[in-house]
Order: structure tokens, then C-alpha cells, then sequence
């Protein structure tokens, strides 16, 4: 297949459906294709274009939806098991707050939040030539938002593996090995970046991996592909490993913050979750959950002057 060109069964992989759904979509004219030499292809670039922009639909009826709950706010971004945690408790304080999050990516965040489909975004994007998080990114990706960047936490994020680690998994070079199956989660994702920056880092290519093609949307998600032996080694948060009872080799703490528009930051939503963060009940929730550093919760970090 020529370079930038998808046939059925590549397109069905690259999006993670079986290709008679591929069929379905194309009957039913929902994906862009042409037909060559009887055979339908799919130029990468019109797919990436599709899958932003039915990304960023969904969003936009989930961000019409919301507006006829009273109370209720939209999030987007990254995605963390404390952040579940953290909305059930507010649920309990406040039963009368929403807050419906969607797990696009730390980047995708961002992006919803620039063109109004989301009031908050979620991220940890490491921006590799400052250390910074998230605010590099800020005039390039929300140029049009008041943005205000408030701490969550910060938390350690490395290998989850079997237990024992059989595989003997220490470092990024290993991934490259023979027999080491990867799961990796999707472009645009804080973890995903964090990768590609130590792999450069360290000269090795993405291709020496097997599975970096092999995508999932959440940090559980990773853990589970572990725990059904569908992969040896993926990258995600510590409280992974603890809740699934996973083997753990940390490669980095990183910045989780929450990115929002100034006139949102004030609003009852917004300010009862920082009390949550900062309560009691949240905090007993998650004392036993090691690798997370509370100390900076609710600190503002960057307001857009």
C-alpha cells in the first residue's frame, strides 16, 4: 500500500473495529473513501481529519445536552483513576453539580476547550524543551481562552506489568525486545507524548515495538490488557497497578492540572471541586493509593493576564 493510503483492513485496525463495520460505514457513506482498481482506500489524512471532527461533534451535542441540566459542567482531556473518584465524591457533597467527562486525550482536551465544547480540560502535557507542563502549550492550542491552570496532583507514571515482572522490564530499551507485546494509548495523550519524547530521547525507533500501533483510551484500559495477558508491558499511572494488583517501574512523576476560562473557574461547579480535592472525604478515598502528591492541590499555577 502506498505511503499515506489505508485499505479496509489497515482503516478497521487504525480505528480499532472490525473491517465489516469498515463495510457498514462506507454503505452507509459515514466515512470518507474512493474506490481504485475495485478495491476502496482511505488517504490517512482525510481519516485523521474525519475522526477530529466527529470527535469534536460528539462533544459539541454532549456540550448542548449539558446546558439544559442546571449545575452542570462539560470536561475533556486526560484521564486518571482519581479523577472518578474525585466527581463521586463531589456528587455526595453536592448531588445537585454535574460534571460529565469525556476521555479525548490531554491534546484533544485543549483543543475542546479552545472552540467552547468543553468548559474544562484535563491535562498533563510535558512540554520536553522547558520541563514545563501544560502552559507551553496554551497560546498555540487556547489562544482564545482566559485560561486559568490549577494543580490536582501530581502522580508517578511508568511501566505496569504481570506480577513478579517476568519480562524483567526496567527501561524503555527493553520495549524493543523480542516477545515484549506493548499497549500503548492514543496520540494526542499525555502518555503517548511522554513516550515518543523517551524514545527519541534514547534513540529508539517506534517500530522496533511490537503493539506501539496497539491503542487504548484510558490508564484501566491498559492495566486490564495486562491482567488478560493481551500485552507484557504498557505505561500508565501508579493507581493502576494498585487497584489491579499489577507489578510497577516508575519513570516519571508528572503535573495533572486541570485548564478551564476564568469566567468558568468562579463558577459554583468549578469552586466546590477544589474544596472536594481538599476535603476530607476525597482524601480518606484515596489515602491508600501510593505514587500521589497532594501538596499543590488547588494551587492556581498560570492565569491568562
Amino acid at each position: 500500500m502506498s505511503e499515506g493510503m489505508m485499505n479496509t483492513r489497515e482503516v478497521a485496525r487504525y480505528l480499532d473495529i472490525h473491517e465489516k463495520q469498515v463495510y457498514a460505514l462506507i454503505k452507509t457513506k459515514k466515512i470518507p473513501a474512493t474506490r481504485m482498481t475495485g478495491k476502496w482506500l482511505f488517504p490517512k489524512c482525510v481519516i485523521d481529519d474525519w475522526i477530529e471532527r466527529n470527535a469534536l461533534s460528539g462533544l459539541e451535542q454532549a456540550r448542548r445536552k449539558s446546558e439544559r441540566i442546571a449545575g452542570a459542567l462539560l470536561a475533556s482531556g486526560s484521564n486518571d483513576p482519581l479523577l472518578d473518584i474525585l466527581q463521586t465524591c463531589l456528587k455526595k457533597v453536592h448531588p445537585e453539580l454535574f460534571i460529565f467527562s469525556a476521555n479525548t486525550g490531554s491534546r484533544e482536551g485543549l483543543l475542546a476547550l479552545e472552540k467552547g465544547f468543553t468548559d474544562i480540560a484535563w491535562s498533563h502535557l510535558l512540554d520536553p524543551e522547558s520541563g514545563e507542563y501544560n502552559i507551553p502549550y496554551l497560546a498555540k492550542w487556547v489562544p482564545s481562552v482566559n485560561a486559568v491552570v490549577v494543580n490536582l496532583f501530581y502522580r508517578e507514571m511508568g511501566f505496569v506489568l504481570a506480577g513478579g515482572n517476568p519480562l524483567g522490564i526496567a527501561g524503555f530499551e527493553d520495549l524493543t525486545r523480542d516477545g515484549v507485546r506493548f499497549i500503548n494509548r492514543q496520540e494526542g495523550s499525555g502518555t503517548r507524548l511522554l513516550l515518543d519524547h523517551n524514545l527519541q530521547k534514547a534513540g529508539l525507533q517506534p517500530e522496533r515495538i511490537t503493539g506501539y500501533e496497539n491503542e487504548v483510551f484510558t490508564h484501566i484500559e491498559v492495566g486490564l490488557s495486562i491482567l488478560s495477558g493481551e500485552a507484557d508491558v504498557g505505561i500508565a499511572t501508579v493507581a493502576v497497578s494498585t487497584l489491579l494488583g499489577l507489578d510497577f517501574v516508575p519513570i516519571a512523576r508528572e503535573r495533572f492540572d486541570m485548564i478551564c476560562d476564568q469566567s468558568v473557574f468562579f463558577q459554583k461547579g468549578v469552586q466546590s471541586l477544589m474544596q472536594v480535592l481538599n476535603g476530607d472525604l476525597f482524601r480518606q478515598r484515596v489515602k491508600n493509593l501510593r505514587g500521589y502528591d497532594f501538596s499543590s492541590a488547588g494551587r492556581i499555577l498560570y492565569t491568562k493576564g
